[in-house]
């Protein structure tokens, strides 16, 4: 065993979100495309008397502590399945937003199941760390796999997506958080009267993140999920538009939101972006950050 793992992981945008009608198991099926960016959590795992969870950086208050958090259940998945008493201390050095739609929950999972298979010696197979992710949640195999990645099924089926250059974003954080669940009840509601067709993912978009051509991605991106995130928090709209007239080549709420992410030209203008947005009021925060980025990696 070693004496301490740190394992770095990435946020996600999800450059193109397209949702399905609601499945018998209240999933819906996905064509989700992932797009690591260069934002991320650290999670490190040290031999402990028995599971336990801490967490620092911006907003660790929000962040539970017990096994609801995803990098508790990872442990315990990990140790069940490979007969190791699960006596680990897992710190949480956050800096991927918390409940912004970026995957920060489903990034210590991935996280935390690296550090505990290392710490360990499990010598799991990527293939056995990737079941254990796609049983944790949806998001959780592209915090392992990151680059970029088509999800379907439920996001948790993975092909690796060719990136042919780096994209710059700037991402705007709101006040409080949107429940998934919640808004996925929304876009339910507001496609009730509608045939919603099968999802499958851009040729266009695919194309444009081959290419590394930033005007042509914008041009292409989408999420199926923002009226719904808009109707449950209408400010967002606001911010979307402050994006735009600041020079971003194209604004979308990030996920389930509410963090909202804006594609820009390059890293001055994700420093004019950021900095207008900041003063427009209409958000809390920004970070800036380029993709694509590595998954869950011992560091």
């Amino acid at each position: 065993m070693s004496a301490a793992v740190t394992v770095r992981v990435p946020a996600k945008v999800n450059v193109q979100l397209v949702v399905g009608a609601a499945r018998p198991d209240g999933f819906h099926d996905l064509a989700n495309v992932f797009l690591a960016v260069g934002l991320y959590d650290e999670v490190t795992a040290v031999p402990a008397d028995r599971l336990r969870i801490t967490c620092s950086g911006p907003d660790a208050a929000r962040v539970p502590l017990d096994t609801t958090n995803l990098a508790a259940r990872a442990a315990l998945a990990l140790a069940e399945r490979y007969d190791v008493e699960p006596a680990v201390h897992l710190h949480i050095a956050k800096d991927i937003p918390v409940a912004g739609g970026m995957a920060g929950g489903s990034a210590d999972g991935a996280a935390a199941l690296v550090a505990c298979d290392a710490l360990w010696g499990t010598g799991a197979s990527r293939d056995e760390l990737l079941a254990i992710c796609a049983e944790l949640g949806s998001d959780v195999p592209f915090s392992l796999v990151g680059g970029a990645a088509l999800g379907t099924g439920r996001g948790e089926k993975l092909t690796p997506i060719e990136v042919g250059g780096t994209f710059h974003w700037v991402f705007a954080m709101a006040d409080g958080g949107l429940s998934t669940p919640a808004v996925y009840g929304e876009f339910d509601r507001l496609t009730a009267d509608t045939e919603v067709p099968e999802p499958t993912a851009s040729p266009v978009l695919l194309a444009a993140l081959r290419s590394g051509d930033s005007g042509a991605l914008a041009k292409a991106l989408g999420n199926d999920l923002q009226p719904a995130a808009l109707s449950l928090r209408p400010s967002l709209a606001a911010t979307l538009a402050a994006g735009a007239e600041a020079g971003a080549l194209a604004a979308l709420v990030s996920g389930s939101g509410p963090t909202t992410a804006f594609l820009v030209a390059d890293e001055a203008a994700a420093e004019k972006v950021a900095a207008a947005l900041l003063a427009s009021g209409t958000c809390r925060d920004t970070r800036v950050a380029a993709s694509s980025a590595p998954g869950a990696h011992v560091i």
